[in-house]
């Protein structure tokens, strides 16, 4: 029996309506209410359901229409491991109270999930005036196992937080709920970070190939066994940061979209307590992650969960706060700029304030709208997170009509770092970065941004550095060199930056370099051995992890130098833009006999594209024929079809012939190309990528020594944890450069040391590109070179001899670091 608790629904009614009525301000008010909306399961076994429906309520008030919480409870077991099953429902519609703009309901008889077991799903519906059945889906869900379109899960999270392994963790780190005395700690800053997208970053492709990973990881170094080199990557680091795990956009075809949808039911065949029936099937979604419908943002995208359950998250979570070396912190990826335009499917017209580049300005000026979106990222922190990385900080914006200009919303921003987590009664506030390129989008933002309006108004957080950000192409010849400005930045005002050279951004920008440009062949013989070294660079590894100051961050496909592309399969619409516009991947992260190998690329193979060449030969004339016909996908087949099928009329080619792009032939299915072939290969190019990227196919050839090297960088760094403060007027940084080279190199020593201890003190040189050259550090850094030895050299520079460091040559990418021989 499923069925409304009246007076329990009369009690949450006056304590929203007391709460309306306060004096507080509206948005105060807003946060109260917003704690209590989504789904609660009670101690008292009863569930409590709140939605805020303004845009619904007068016109059902007005029309009497009927507005009724529908409660779906599985029949039988759901194989959540099950790639698609057929399960029987039973449909409950319950009446829901309105309290002003919102609605209200407790409810007796409803099935909590857990770890093991479904719980019952949920959403309110109407009938509209057309007699069109709507949905109206809870933004701050728990739990979301078959995506955004699908109703929400019930889901027991006192249980969960209740069993969660690293409840000790949280009483050594925190302050205890209910001490009015004891001030809320922040988690402290980490050392280094690690930066994964959960998709690529285990063979399994989820999280609990992740938990499976670290915990492995852990219990060879508790027992001092050996890592392998794949192992070595992930290892070193303090902190860990997912790209976003909020559940993304889904696939929608614009005319029917039944046999794509995760939760695809049956209409028709039930009625109230008449079982009907459920198409089950398990997300399969791709996607960086940023392209973010909002609703759901408290729970996580079904498609990273093995398990589909929240209890994956804290398991992995938990695994990192037992690690055995020492707590490793977790960071989530917040993304609250922006929503994607599916985001206007799903919620009210009162959270958007209107298009944008990515889709939908957020309105985060919106009292309640500010509460929900803040509400939903304390849910968020709630699963155990330690840091919070704030996406796109310079698109909070809004009008200001007291000053007539479109101002930072930074009050917005700042709120975002003091939300309080409260894991089981221990409360703590949020390790803070921002990503902040104020002025953009203003041409030459790259320049003008400071990087430091955020860092600067809230003391202790960070924000992406200057030589982080996207606009970093470190595979050209000289690049470090005209950006020695920033390079200084960073050494002499650093300390709040985020730092380093490979993200998920700089990576994927990589790949749009022309192939004309002027490339720094140094790094490698060919576009791949030249991409994974620049971004993979030891000497840039050696001055941002062994001398800079500031806080590294490394992208895990970067240090296992593994491809790395922009592929999603969540885009009916636009995906053959997104290709067109993607297709450098092929040269710039795909070797042939990568293609060749019979795991890779099967769809495109399957299509006809034998070969390597093949399949840039047609990427190039499509993402040329979507330049000339302005994205027009029906010209867009003519010609291509026309140019590169069977019977190409060379009069009419606006692209690259065949003979111009040097193929003899391309797949027959060219010789009929239209829009639905078009964004079949789209389609494959995207699935085939994103798998070619998953790190797990390139455990077995991971590079030892490479791997070793950046281990021990960042155990060095963990060691000096001073070395994150920025340059003394006693340290020394500079660098030699002229048209053939640049070398970096310079002097620290610790600023405070122990009052009963010599002072720490690092050299370093760097070549950051260009021909080889004799260095002399003693002479360039007037040092005694004799009191100096080795404490890590770059793979492959051999120094040997007692007079070895006095004068030796150092090449493009190689680099050294030298400590007292008295430490």
């Amino acid at each position: 029996m499923v069925y409304l608790v009246e007076d329990e629904t009369q009690t949450v009614v006056n304590w929203a309506h007391g709460v309306a009525q306060s004096d507080d301000t509206y948005f105060h008010r807003g946060q109260r209410l917003a704690r209590r909306l989504g789904v609660h399961y009670r101690r008292d076994g009863l569930t409590e359901f709140g939605f805020w429906t303004p845009e619904l309520m007068a016109d059902v008030i007005q029309s009497e229409r009927t507005l009724e919480l529908e409660i779906l409870t599985p029949l039988q077991p759901i194989n959540f491991s099950q790639p698609q099953q057929t399960v029987s429902f039973q449909r409950d519609r319950i009446p829901v109270m309105p309290q002003g703009e919102f609605v209200w309901a407790v409810v007796a008889g409803v099935k909590p999930g857990s770890r093991d077991r479904a719980g019952s799903f949920y959403w309110l519906r109407y009938v509209d005036a057309e007699g069109r059945l709507h949905s109206i889906r809870d933004p701050l869900a728990y739990s979301l196992p078959y995506g955004v379109f699908a109703p929400a899960e019930v889901y027991d999270m006192r249980r969960l937080q209740q069993q969660r392994a690293d409840l000790g963790y949280f009483r050594r780190t925190a302050a205890p709920k209910g001490r009015v005395e004891v001030e809320i700690p922040r988690v402290p800053t980490p050392t280094n970070i690690l930066q994964i997208h959960p998709k690529t970053a285990s063979p399994e492709g989820t999280l609990e190939g992740l938990t499976k990973l670290f915990k492995q990881i852990s219990d060879k170094l508790a027992v001092g066994e050996a890592l392998t080199a794949a192992e070595a990557a992930y290892s070193g680091y303090d902190a860990v940061q997912l790209l976003p795990v909020e559940p993304t956009i889904e696939y929608r075809r614009e005319d029917t979209n039944i046999e794509h949808e995760f939760f695809a039911i049956v209409e028709g065949d039930g009625d109230d307590n008449t079982p009907f029936t459920v198409t089950l099937r398990k997300p399969n979604t791709q996607n960086w992650g940023y392209d973010v419908p909002i609703l759901g943002s408290a729970a996580t995208n079904p498609a990273v969960l093995g398990s589909l359950r929240p209890d994956e998250v804290v398991d992995f979570i938990a695994t990192l706060h037992n690690f055995s070396q020492g707590p490793i912190h977790l960071i989530y990826d917040l993304v609250y700029g922006h929503a994607d335009n599916q985001g206007l499917e799903l919620l009210g017209q009162q959270f958007f304030k209107g298009p944008n580049m990515y889709g939908q300005d957020l309105n985060h000026q919106l009292p309640q709208v500010r509460a929900i979106l803040l509400e939903m990222q304390r849910r968020k922190l709630n699963t155990g997170a330690d840091g919070i990385r704030v996406d796109g900080g310079q698109d909070f914006r809004f009008f200001n009509p007291l000053s007539g200009r479109v101002e930072q919303d930074d009050v917005y921003l700042l709120a975002m770092s003091d939300v309080v987590q409260d894991i089981y009664g221990y409360r703590r506030l949020m390790f803070t970065i921002f990503e902040d390129g104020r002025p953009w989008p203003e041409p030459g933002w790259e320049e003008k941004s400071t990087y430091l309006e955020l860092a600067e108004a809230k003391p202790g957080a960070f924000q992406w550095g200057p030589l982080v950000f996207a606009h970093n192409t470190p595979t050209l010849k000289g690049f470090w060199d005209r950006k020695w400005r920033r390079v200084c930045e960073v050494i002499f005002q650093g300390d709040h930056w985020i730092t380093g050279c490979g993200n998920h951004d700089t990576v994927r920008r990589g790949n749009q370099i022309d192939l004309d440009a002027n490339i720094n062949w140094n790094l490698g013989d060919t576009l791949p051995q030249v991409l994974n070294r620049a971004y993979n660079n030891p000497a840039t590894l050696l001055w941002v992890h062994g001398f800079s100051p500031g806080l590294p961050m490394d992208f895990l496909n970067a240090s296992l130098e593994t491809p790395w592309g922009f592929f999603r399969n969540t885009d009916d619409r636009y995906g053959v833009k997104v290709v067109s516009e993607e297709v450098g991947f092929l040269d710039w992260q795909i070797e042939p006999d990568l293609y060749q190998q019979p795991q890779a690329f099967p769809q495109l193979k399957a299509l006809g594209f034998e070969t390597l060449d093949q399949l840039k030969g047609f990427a190039r004339a499509l993402r040329d024929a979507m330049v000339e016909t302005d994205y027009n996908l029906e010209e867009v087949a003519q010609i291509c079809q026309h140019c590169l099928g069977e019977n190409a009329d060379k009069g009419i080619c606006e692209v690259p012939s065949l003979e111009e792009l040097n193929q003899p032939s391309l797949p027959r299915f060219l010789a009929t190309l239209n829009v639905p072939k078009l964004k079949q290969f789209a389609m494959a190019f995207m699935e085939d990528g994103h798998d070619i990227c998953n790190v797990g196919h390139y455990f077995d050839t991971a590079n030892l020594d490479t791997c070793t090297f950046g281990l021990a960088l960042r155990q060095f760094r963990r060691q000096n944890p001073w070395l994150r403060d920025n340059l003394t007027g006693r340290d020394r940084f500079n660098r030699i450069s002229d048209d053939e080279r640049t070398i970096f190199y310079g002097y620290r020593s610790q600023p405070h040391p122990p009052s009963d201890a010599t002072p720490q003190e690092v050299v370093m040189l760097a070549h950051m590109g260009g021909d080889p050259m004799t260095v002399s550090p003693g002479d360039w850094l007037q040092l005694d070179i004799d009191r100096w030895q080795v404490a890590l050299a770059s793979p492959g520079l051999k120094l040997t001899g007692k007079k070895a460091l006095h004068s030796f040559e150092l090449k493009d990418s190689q680099g050294l670091l030298l400590v007292p021989k008295s430490r």
